[in-house]
């Protein structure tokens, strides 16, 4: 079997890597990819954004499997192109990718599910938003209705800062603030049957203690000993199930993956944003644990037979990883710099380097700008990764390395 993963980031580095070690595949191609990716599969200068060049690549290449890891080319309709020309693809239709392309779209199907969320207003005018964050007060959540790179939200106790960032965006999602712990539950669908993944954490904003302005993620661990019993067959009941049936019902049906963030509140489990395509960073420590082959689930989510396929099995013990971003992220971003002590790390017992924003001048490995690595580790249990992963860390150097130190702390 042959694959085609779509994307630069630390996401498709992860997917890529899981891909080239599953025994029923024998090729896996990247485009455009990354200096990591190119470790592991042949790379493509493509367009992610041009479904057409896509599927035109997936052709010639004949492949049997295009997996579209962002979000902005699954929203542009990618997996269509690639579709319309008979190539299966993991990742959802345009329409279908719209549960998070549009914040307010996904709120609505929300509603029509019964699935538990948020109260929330759709807010197009600056008169909207100040009506909107008057009625929920603080801790106000501002979010960008359109994609924004995880970098659309904010949540403040600052009411002008609140409204100043609704002002910035054509359309908002303004709605009450869900206190408690957040969880990410990915799950794999065709449509029909749901398989999912093991609950992780990630950590959002820059600094440590979560200060800072939010990010696309500095790190995540899997699963979550502190997580209650029951957890992932409620939000399966009561999320995801209804979420893809009613998917189906508008004629739009979701197949790929489907992400769950969620808030565990005093009030119960309620949905805070829904994701249309691996989250990254859980993505990394996920993949480190799982004992299933990877194609068959892709596949099957892709080709509407995934009830034929054995559900994910995973390795015992636990996952951590810890993004290292570079100076001046995520306001600013540095490039060029060199990194150093990557094999290193990778020396260390359960550690693994995954790259993202990273570039190569010869033999010389260098930032490209924001999230440049994740350093993943697995051991026997949530501590023990998390020293894993920060031996790792200190392995490797580049110029004003930013990361958090409290990834995975007191778990």
């Amino acid at each position: 079997m042959k694959t085609l993963v779509i994307g630069t980031g630390g996401r498709e580095h992860a997917l890529a890597r899981a891909l080239a070690r599953d025994p029923g595949v024998s090729q896996v191609h990247a485009a455009p990819g990354n200096p990591g990716i190119a470790e592991v599969a042949t790379l493509h200068d493509v367009d992610p954004l041009d479904g057409e060049a896509v599927a035109a690549l997936a052709l010639a290449l004949g492949v049997d499997l295009v997996v579209v890891g962002p979000e902005a080319p699954l929203v542009a309709g990618v997996a269509d192109a690639v579709t319309a020309r008979g190539i299966a693809v993991f990742g959802p239709s345009g329409s279908a990718a719209r549960l998070e392309g549009s914040k307010a779209f996904a709120k609505d199907v929300m509603a029509a599910a019964g699935v538990p969320t948020a109260a929330a207003r759709v807010c197009t005018t600056l008169e909207e938003a100040a009506a909107a964050l008057d009625e929920f007060g603080p801790t106000y959540v501002v979010k960008d209705d359109g994609l924004a790179a995880g970098k659309g939200v904010v949540v403040t106790d600052d009411r002008q800062e609140a409204l100043d960032h609704a002002a910035a965006c054509d359309r908002v999602v303004i709605e009450e603030f869900l206190e408690g712990p957040e969880v990410s539950l990915f799950a794999i669908t065709d449509g029909h049957t749901v398989y999912p993944l093991l609950p992780a954490q990630d950590f959002k904003r820059i600094g440590d203690g979560d200060a800072g302005p939010n990010t696309g993620g500095m790190g995540a661990y899997t699963p979550l000993p502190w997580a209650p019993d029951g957890l992932v067959e409620e939000v399966l009941r009561d999320v995801l199930q209804p979420t893809v049936e009613e998917m189906a019902r508008r004629g739009a049906p979701f197949s790929g993956l489907l992400y769950a963030g969620l808030a565990l509140t005093p009030r119960g489990v309620r949905v805070v944003e829904f994701n249309a395509r691996f989250g990254d960073p859980e993505t990394q420590p996920l993949l480190a644990l799982l004992d299933s082959p990877l194609m068959p689930l892709l596949l099957g989510a892709a080709t509407g037979t995934l009830a034929d396929v054995e559900p994910p099995r995973w390795k015992p013990g636990a996952a951590v990883s810890v993004v290292m971003a570079s100076k001046g992220y995520p306001a600013t971003s540095s490039k060029d710099d060199v990194i150093e002590g990557v094999p290193d790390a990778e020396s260390l017992d359960g550690v693994h380097v995954i790259q993202a924003g990273t570039a190569r001048a010869g033999d010389v490995l260098l930032t490209a700008g924001g999230r440049v690595l994740a350093v993943v580790a697995t051991g026997p249990s949530v501590d023990a990764a998390r020293s894993a992963a920060y031996e790792g860390v200190a392995a490797i150097s580049f110029p004003d390395a930013q990361y958090r130190s409290d990834i995975a702390a007191g778990v």
